[in-house]
């Protein structure tokens, strides 16, 4: 998951632990399944292909109006697209724990090393003001 810079010209490496999620999450069929719809249903082509469908629905005679079978569908196409939105959404959830999960460790870490930094400044200052004595 890398990227170029395009102002600099340098690669730019994603974030490891994100890389690694998407890694994980392509291993299962549903979570691919849902990626790919809420890709497509976020797309300028879903716009399109649903005034095609709209038009042709309206100036075919399918049905008369008011059009029941066409607000159905379209009803219960919104029940599934609402509930792909609330996967996304999910998705993105899931993506910030992994990050925040990450910036935690490393906030660990680098408290750790403080600690470790410090305890040896204690260290070195006891020892020389012991030898100045």
């Amino acid at each position: 998951m890398s990227t170029s810079d395009e102002k600099s010209g340098r690669r730019r490496v994603g974030n490891p632990a994100l890389i690694e999620h998407a890694r994980q999450r392509q291993q299962r069929l549903e979570a691919r399944i849902a990626d790919t719809i809420t890709a497509f249903a976020g797309s300028m082509a879903f716009v399109f292909v649903h005034i095609a469908w709209f038009g042709l629905w309206l100036s075919i005679p399918v049905e008369q109006y008011p059009y029941g079978l066409l607000t159905m569908i379209v009803s219960l196409e919104a029940i599934f697209l609402s509930t792909f939105i609330l996967i996304s959404q999910n998705r993105a959830d899931e993506r910030r724990q992994v990050v925040a999960d990450q910036q935690w460790e490393t906030v660990e870490k680098r408290n750790e090393e403080t600690d470790e930094i410090l305890r040896m400044l204690r260290d070195i200052h006891a020892s020389t003001t012991g030898a100045q004595r």
